[in-house]
């Protein structure tokens, strides 16, 4: 049931993310637009759009937060892999996902305080700059 929900949803979050469902959107906004003058603009004209986009962005919803769930984990894991691959001090840096909002705030803290020590000026030069263009 997983793995069939996984696929779905993927397959949901890659086709509402194509320009044709943007478009096949604006079409049946236009269709029941133009459909108006034929139920005369009722209440019940106007309730049929609201029902159709609120169930539809409703279900929606959860499919692409599953989707992006999945590929945050996806992605967390490759960059502790990444990190665990190194002999450097960044390899505690791996799993930081797994630490507690206060935990975190006081990570981001100490590099931020870290950072403070680098002039923004510096980087982009040392970035610009020939040697590392080269890399």
């Amino acid at each position: 049931m997983k793995a069939a929900f996984r696929r779905f949803a993927e397959y949901v979050a890659v086709a509402v993310g194509k320009p044709a469902a943007f478009f096949a959107g604006v079409g049946i906004i236009a269709m029941w637009a133009i459909s108006g003058p034929l139920f005369g603009f009722s209440e019940q004209w106007q309730l049929m759009i609201n029902s159709f986009t609120t169930i539809v962005t409703f279900l929606i919803v959860f499919l692409i937060q599953n989707t992006q769930n999945r590929d945050f984990a996806a992605l967390q894991l490759k960059i502790d892999a990444l990190l665990l691959a190194t002999d450097s001090p960044a390899r505690s840096m791996a799993s930081l996902h797994n630490l507690t909002d206060e935990e975190l705030a006081r990570l981001e803290d100490a590099l931020t305080k870290a950072r403070g020590r680098h002039n923004i000026d510096e980087i982009i030069e040392f970035l610009e700059s020939e040697s590392f263009a080269s890399k």
